[in-house]
């Protein structure tokens, strides 16, 4: 029963790649509403099929599968390479598009592939963690009305800083705080359905409400870093 369990946990993390294909027909379609819809669900399935994983013992109980790289290859298309696609598909991004897009592709598979890219025990990612689905999804709802400089100079930012030592706390691994983060996340998730209910025309009200989360993370996620290092920053 526990293999069971298992393979049926794998199947869940396997099943974002359908997911991934439902968000391509999106994009390309050009109805960038469901696209985000679509990578709510994906994040959903993420955020789930980790504690199952955890719960039943996977890793003991079915070791053929390795359930790590099943989950940063469904992870990369749907958190990265994906938003990227439909920041090229919208032509947010300077000309040449996709060499300019070329900067979180790479940066953030090297992130991905790098051995201490997440230290489970500890609760951090290292470098900004990839969340591209977000960071398009605020181009989408505001930035890109302002030109295609700042939308370069943001990506830019954060594809440096996908590799650098700074540590973000991993919400379901959270060292401290962790009720904090995870209730502040749902609850700033039901902020983003409100405005794409409102897409793409959105009350600058609540885009300012959904910024006190992303706020809250990064500051809490750079003071329990700093507190942890005793200020030194770490060269790995």
């Amino acid at each position: 029963m526990r293999r069971v369990l298992a393979y049926a946990v794998h199947l869940l993390t396997a099943s974002g790649i359908v997911v991934s294909g439902l968000i391509v027909a999106a994009i390309w379609s050009g109805n960038y509403r469901n696209a985000f819809l679509l990578m709510i669900v994906a994040v959903l399935i993420d955020a789930g099929d980790g504690p199952l994983a955890r719960w039943v013992g996977v890793g003991e109980v079915c070791p053929e599968i390795d359930g790590r790289k099943l989950d940063d290859v469904v992870d990369y298309l749907n958190y990265t390479f994906l938003p990227v696609m439909l920041l090229c598909h919208a032509h947010w991004l300077p000309e040449p598009v996709w060499g300019w897009a070329a900067l979180p592709l790479l940066t953030s598979l090297f992130g991905f592939a790098h051995t201490g890219a997440k230290e489970d025990q500890a609760g951090f990612f290292r470098g900004f963690p990839s969340y591209w689905n977000i960071v398009v999804f605020y181009i989408a709802i505001g930035l890109h009305r302002f030109g295609t400089g700042p939308v370069l100079a943001l990506v830019a930012t954060l594809s440096i800083l996908t590799i650098v030592p700074i540590y973000m706390v991993y919400p379901n691994r959270a060292p401290r705080w962790k009720g904090w983060f995870i209730g502040g996340g749902i609850a700033w998730l039901g902020t983003l359905l409100v405005l794409l209910v409102q897409y793409p025309t959105v009350s600058t009200t609540w885009l300012a409400i959904s910024l006190i989360y992303p706020a809250f993370y990064v500051i809490s996620s750079l003071y329990l870093w700093y507190n942890r290092t005793g200020g030194q920053i770490n060269e790995r």
